[in-house]
Parts: C-alpha cells; sequence; structure tokens
C-alpha cells in the first residue's frame, strides 16, 4: 500500500485531522497534504518526523494491520515489508505482531551500498550472521570484513556503520533488541 493511503488512514484511526497531526509532528499541513496526495514522495527522515506526532516508529507503520485478523507465527519470504530501499533492504519478520520485543530481519545490501556516511547510534544490542557475500562492519574505531559464515553483536550505542563494498549482492540475518524498527 502506498504512503499516501497509509498515513491517511493511520492518522484517521488516531482520530487527527491533517492540521493536529501537522501540529504535533511540527511540520505544515501543507507537508501532511501532499504526502496524503501522493503529490511528495517524504524521505525516510520526514516521514520519521511525521510519525512523531502520532507516536509511530516507521516499524509500526508499515506494518500496522489495517483490518483486524489472526496472528500467524509463519512469515512468507515474499510478505516481509521492506523498511528500507532498493540499495539496501531491510525485510522485518514479525511485523503486525503486538508488543514485540526484538527486531529481527533479512538485510539485503546492493553491491557498493551502505547505510551511509554519519554512523548510526541507536539503543539496545544487536547481531548478525552474514549468510551470502561480504559485509564490512565499522564499530566504533575497529572495522572488520565479514565473509559468509562470518557473525557480529555488539552494544548499539557504540557508533555503527554497514557497507558492501563488493560486486556482488551481500544478504545478513540480523536481530536487535529492543527494536528500533
Amino acid at each position: 500500500m502506498e504512503v499516501s493511503t497509509r498515513l491517511r488512514i493511520v492518522r484517521e484511526k488516531y482520530g487527527l485531522s491533517q492540521r493536529e497531526l501537522a501540529k504535533r509532528a511540527g511540520v505544515t499541513n501543507g507537508t501532511i497534504s501532499l504526502i496524503e496526495q501522493n503529490r511528495v514522495s517524504p524521505s525516510v527522515s520526514s516521514l520519521k518526523k511525521v510519525l512523531e506526532g502520532l507516536p509511530m516508529s516507521l516499524a509500526e507503520f508499515f506494518t500496522f494491520e489495517l483490518t483486524e485478523s489472526k496472528p500467524s507465527p509463519f512469515f512468507e519470504g515474499d510478505s516481509l515489508p521492506n523498511l528500507g530501499n532498493e540499495k539496501i533492504e531491510f525485510c522485518l519478520v514479525g511485523s503486525g505482531v503486538k508488543e514485540r520485543n526484538m527486531c529481527i530481519m533479512r538485510e539485503r545490501y546492493q553491491p557498493h551500498s551502505d547505510t551511509g556516511v554519519e554512523m548510526l547510534r541507536h539503543e539496545g544490542q544487536e547481531g548478525g550472521v552474514v549468510v551470502r557475500g561480504e559485509l564490512e562492519l565499522t564499530v566504533g574505531e575497529e572495522t572488520r570484513v565479514l565473509k559468509a559464515g562470518d557473525a557480529y553483536y555488539f552494544d548499539s550505542s557504540l557508533p555503527h556503520r554497514f557497507r558492501n563494498l563488493s560486486d556482488d549482492i551481500c544478504e545478513v540475518v540480523s536481530a536487535n533488541s529492543p527494536p528500533t524498527f
């Protein structure tokens, strides 16, 4: 479902007008209107700012159940919502699970992609296993290239960055707690 439609449905489910959501999020109501009309496609950071007015995380936004259904413990690979983009896919396992205490993802890094120049930093711990390709991981001052079968685990408050320097796709299965997506 498009971001525009999802935002309108979620906003209405919370009983907020466009103006009220804009006020809570610290953006103009024109911003909310343009997104809902699908006239602009918000960046991840812009959408995150808008969702702070609900409050709702990006993962909750993309996995918010619009209809009531019985939860299943199984998730088809092609049904996992991608919380990333075309270059780096963050496919969330357990979307729609209420009160999820951890985040499990299948990550896919396209050749020569990375999480950005700015180092990531957030609450909790994270770990993962490279299942295909190679991934350069920097944690604090230490950098290492991990190959298929190699793993990592660290305190997420340390500055960190992920990069695929190779010409091949890299796949990782990761988890973090508490969930940041």
